[in-house]
């Protein structure tokens, strides 16, 4: 264990390819409940096209503080609407396109995360740091068996990540100095902003979380504190 590691308390994570399997979790989802339904399409280019404008929809909040805050809930509705008319997807009901939205809270883990968590549990705080609302997270948690101590989220602090806002937000809520937080994090981006502002960090690899347009992190690119395959080498470095 890196010898300045006994200072963290708490470890808190990114939740969308990180913790959970979105890209395929999406595509299963909808496949099963299109078929059911009788509805026909191109669910791999719905589910790839909708995180393709994940980041510029939060942007669109950042650029318009006036309008107030928006949880992801909503822009994901927002985008699927505009996804849906430009994919040619007909004959969908209101009900149809919540279900869909709330898709998102189906997430299944990867394999190693349950049981990662569930070491790391046993000496750590451990929390999501996500970009996901409180109920997304929430139901994701129930849904996949998540066994977080508390939900954080940007929500609690209306700025997206990577907004400093949100990293030292958790560190405040936890009542700790930013060095006693450990940002966990399959982006390389993530884990650089919360870096900048004083939590220790560690890098777990998830290549295959794009599926084949998978362009980045496919291995760590800064000096993290941890660098592991798998949620299970977090554990052991941490003395888990």
């Amino acid at each position: 264990m890196p010898s300045d590691m006994p200072a963290v308390k708490a470890l808190v994570f990114d939740v969308f390819g990180t913790v959970v399997d979105w890209r395929t979790s999406l595509i299963n989802d909808f496949a099963e409940w299109g078929s059911t339904r009788g509805i026909a399409a191109d669910w791999t280019a719905l589910v790839d096209g909708w995180r393709a404008v994940y980041a510029a929809s939060m942007d669109e909040v950042r650029k318009n503080p006036e309008r107030g805050y928006v949880i992801l809930d909503v822009l994901h509705r927002r985008s699927l609407e505009k996804l849906v008319a430009q994919l040619g997807i007909s004959g969908l009901t209101d009900a149809d396109l919540h279900h869909l939205t709330m898709g998102w809270h189906r997430l299944h883990p990867w394999p190693d995360s349950v049981a990662g968590l569930a070491r790391l549990k046993t000496k750590y705080i451990i929390s999501p740091l996500s970009n996901g609302n409180v109920a997304l997270l929430t139901n994701m948690a129930k849904f996949a068996g998540l066994p977080w101590d508390l939900v954080m989220s940007a929500e609690l602090f209306e700025h997206y990540k990577p907004d400093p806002e949100t990293y030292l937000g958790a560190a405040r809520l936890l009542c700790l100095p930013p060095g006693e937080v450990m940002m966990v994090a399959a982006h390389n981006h993530d884990l650089k902003a919360a870096q900048k502002l004083g939590l220790k960090t560690a890098f777990v690899a998830r290549p295959t979380e794009y599926g084949p347009l998978q362009k980045y992190d496919f291995e760590a690119k800064g000096d993290w504190d941890i660098i592991a395959k798998d949620f299970g080498g977090i554990a052991e470095a941490m003395g888990c």
